[in-house]
């Protein structure tokens, strides 16, 4: 089976962690994305520019996308923040909801001026989608299809924030599958291909152990408890997150294991300084970019993975997009 490599940047305003920055929101690392484009280039790499409303909307930044989409290189996809996409409310920026909460009617809403800005921006509708925070839901499956929007790609397996409202993602497959119309963690007759985040926990435990991990009382301390003393953590195929270590040996896993996919994800806000709480120094980021590097060459000169944008692999794992 080929192993695909597959890399989601959110393309979002700088610094999206912040309140201030959401109330008065700048674009700098979009002005910037050529710089880590051409970097993604040196492997080949193929990303996917999963955008929100406000950077589709501003004509400088859809002056980028345009430039990135015409080159034939990417994909540009859509990248839902429910705080800033409208209809939403004068207090969202600083509550910072998942979509997951708002009612249906709104969420429709919020879609349809999602998809109508990206298409405006860049001459086409986007195909992918990606729901800032992970806030995704099985109710948002039919407004996805009814969009046309082929390929989602929000759940983290083993993800789990209900206990502020958020989503639970806690015993969703890592290998894509179609989603059901009820639970976004399970498979189900849609149309629409869930391409699951690649993040595992880094040794081998029964599934009912992992549930309760991802569960446990007071997860946040709880889970830097058993990260300290060695018994058990996340590894993630994101480089702000994850040791280069730990994502070599994640993909070196996933690879052994058969799965199809490597989904490497992180915001375009993290490849400029002070553009998020990770890299505020120059230093940062260059830890940042090297590990980066060092893990795409390990993708894609150890391994053998081949970059694709999500279209291209959603064509690769079923049946070729309809041309209507």
């Amino acid at each position: 089976m080929t192993l695909h490599l597959l890399v989601g940047i959110d393309t979002e305003g700088d610094n999206q962690w912040s309140v201030q920055s959401r109330e008065s929101p700048t674009y700098e690392n979009i002005y910037a994305l050529a710089r880590l484009h051409e970097r993604l280039q040196r492997y080949r790499v193929r990303p996917t520019y999963f955008v929100t409303y406000p950077v589709a909307r501003d004509p400088r930044s859809a002056d980028v996308l345009r430039s990135l989409a015409a080159s034939g290189e990417c994909e540009i996809g859509a990248h839902h923040h429910a705080w800033e996409t409208p209809p939403c409310a004068a207090d969202d920026r600083r509550r910072h909801p998942y979509a997951l909460a708002l009612p249906q009617a709104q969420f429709d809403a919020q879609l349809h001026n999602l998809t109508s800005a990206i298409a405006e921006a860049i001459g086409c509708a986007p195909v992918s989608y990606r729901s800032g925070r992970f806030g995704f839901c099985a109710a948002h499956v039919s407004a996805l299809e009814r969009r046309g929007y082929v390929i989602e790609s929000s759940v983290a397996p083993l993800f789990y924030e209900a206990h502020k409202a958020g989503p639970d993602f806690v015993g969703a497959p890592l290998t894509p599958y179609f989603l059901a119309y009820d639970d976004a963690r399970e498979p189900g007759t849609s149309n629409v291909l869930e391409v699951p985040v690649s993040a595992a926990l880094n040794r081998r435990i029964p599934a009912a152990l992992a549930c309760l991990y991802a569960r446990a009382p007071r997860p946040y301390t709880t889970k830097r408890l058993l990260r300290a003393v060695g018994i058990a953590r996340m590894q993630w195929l994101r480089p702000s997150y994850s040791p280069v270590e730990d994502m070599i040996a994640l993909a070196r896993r996933l690879a052994r294991g058969g799965e199809p996919v490597l989904n490497v994800l992180f915001h375009s806000s993290e490849a400029i300084v002070g553009g998020s709480p990770y890299n505020r120094t120059e230093e940062d980021l260059e830890r940042f970019l090297a590990r980066l590097d060092r893990f795409l060459t390990f993708a894609t000169a150890e391994l053998g993975a081949v970059p694709v944008t999500f279209r291209e692999f959603r064509t690769r794992f079923c049946a070729p997009l309809s041309k209507a």
